[in-house]
């Protein structure tokens, strides 16, 4: 009877290791991808309709760049919206295994909005989004590292 316990609490505990893998709601660091610093933090969510959204939740101070406060050129409702607290990613959602499509991103130094796609990567600690407009593979793609 015990290993017939111990079985099936093994087998539970993967289970949730594995959810969890798949999962990208959670802290992340934004990593620039053309410098390689650290930009900021972003908490990701996930919604009753099983759909991630991203908030800004910390800007990662860099030498010699004095961040941005609001969303200047941005479209409604971004405009003149306070950068930090803002949502930077809606619609996102699980595909396949570690796979995500659908969403959409704003540049908020740009208030340009893309098409966004993501990739979890087997350890769930790194996760590659792609923002993209008509194509993925015209696109630039960043490196989020797990908190």
């Amino acid at each position: 009877m015990k290993s017939k316990l111990l079985i099936a609490s093994t087998f539970g505990l993967f289970l949730s290791a594995n959810a969890f893998a798949n999962d990208i709601a959670g802290k992340w660091l934004q990593i620039d991808d053309k410098t390689g610093t650290s930009k900021a933090v972003i908490e990701i969510r996930k919604d009753a309709k099983d759909t991630y959204t991203a908030q800004i939740v910390k800007i990662t101070p860099r030498p010699g760049y004095t961040p941005q406060e609001k969303c200047k050129d941005c479209p409604a409702p971004y405009t003149n919206q306070p950068i930090l607290g803002m949502d930077v990613l809606k619609g996102l959602k699980l595909v396949s295994e570690n796979n995500y499509d659908g969403g959409k991103i704003i540049d908020p130094l740009t208030g340009k909005i893309y098409s966004a796609k993501a990739r979890l990567n087997s350890t769930g600690k790194r996760l590659t989004l792609r923002g993209y407009m008509g194509i993925s593979a015209i696109g630039r793609s960043q490196t989020w590292i797990r908190q």
